[in-house]
C-alpha cells in the first residue's frame, strides 16, 4: 500500500484545513520544502502536494513552493489545485512534478481528462474525486456538483485514467477515520487504483484500509499531530507488505 504524506500549501506555508474550509486553517510550517525534506528523510517514497490557493483561483499560485519541493527531494510528487488547462499540466510536469491531479475540470468537463491522458499518458494524470455525501464537490470544495462520485470514477476509467484520489470532505482534517466502505466500493466497482484521502487518524485506520484492499492512502493531519509515525507506517504497510 503506497503511503502519501500530504503537504497542503496556502500563502506559501504548509497548512491543514478542516473539512476543506478555507476559514479553518492551521499552519504547521513556514517552508513546505523543509516539510518535504522531513518526510523524505523519514522514508517517504511519494508526496502528495495541494496548492490550496490554486484550487480557488483556478491557476497555480504556490509555484515557487512547488519548485522548491521538487528541487529539495529526490522522490516523486503528485500535485493538485488549480490545474485546469493542458498548458498548466505541461508546465508542472516540466517543473518536475510526476503526476498532476485534476479535480474541478474533471467533474465539469470529463472529456478534458481524456485529452490529457492521450497527451501525457495515464501515469501522469490523476483524477481527483472530492465528494460530500457521495456528490462531487468542485472549486476548492466551495460548490457541490450534480454528479455522484461513482459516476465520475467510472467515466474517468472509460477515459483511460488509472489513478483516483478520493477525498471524503466530511472526514478531511477531522481525524475521525476514513470512509472505508465507500472507498472500498469505488475500488471494487471501478478496478482503479483508488487512493484514500480524508480522516486518517491512526495506524488502525491504515490497517483497515489495507485489509480492505485499498492501494494507496494520503496521510495529512495525523502526521502533523504526531498520531502516526511515518517510518513505522512505511515499515508496516509499504515496505514489508509490498514485499509479500
Amino acid at each position: 500500500m503506497q503511503l502519501y504524506p500530504a503537504i497542503d500549501m496556502k500563502n506559501g506555508k504548509c497548512v491543514r484545513l478542516t473539512q476543506g474550509a478555507f476559514d479553518n486553517v492551521k499552519v504547521y510550517g513556514d517552508n513546505p520544502a523543509d516539510m518535504a525534506g522531513l518526510w523524505a528523510g523519514q522514508g517517504a517514497s511519494f508526496l502528495h502536494l495541494v496548492d490550496l490557493d490554486g484550487a480557488l483561483a483556478g491557476r497555480s499560485v504556490n509555484e515557487s513552493a512547488i519548485r522548491a519541493i521538487v528541487e529539495q527531494v529526490n522522490i516523486p510528487v503528485e500535485l493538485g489545485g488549480g490545474l485546469r488547462s493542458a498548458a498548466a499540466v505541461r508546465h508542472m510536469l516540466d517543473l518536475g512534478v510526476s503526476r498532476c491531479i485534476i479535480g474541478t475540470k474533471a467533474a465539469e468537463r470529463p472529456e478534458f481528462i481524456r485529452e490529457l491522458v492521450e497527451e501525457f499518458g495515464p501515469e501522469k494524470i490523476v483524477a481527483g474525486v472530492d465528494a460530500k455525501d457521495g456528490m462531487v464537490a468542485v472549486d476548492g470544495w466551495e460548490r457541490t456538483s450534480e454528479m455522484t462520485a461513482i459516476a465520475l470514477c467510472l467515466k474517468m476509467k472509460e477515459y483511460g485514467v488509472r489513478h483516483i484520489v478520493y477525498t471524503d470532505i466530511s472526514r478531511d482534517g477531522m481525524l475521525s477515520g476514513p470512509n472505508v466502505p465507500y472507498t472500498k466500493m469505488l475500488a471494487k466497482e471501478t478496478g482503479l487504483d483508488v487512493i484514500a484521502s480524508g480522516g486518517v487518524s491512526s495506524m488502525e485506520d491504515l490497517e483497515n484500509l489495507y485489509e480492505n484492499g485499498i492501494q494507496g492512502v494520503i496521510i495529512g493531519k495525523a502526521l502533523y499531530e504526531k498520531r502516526i509515525y511515518l517510518p513505522e507506517a512505511i515499515a508496516r504497510y509499504e515496505r514489508i507488505k509490498n514485499d509479500k
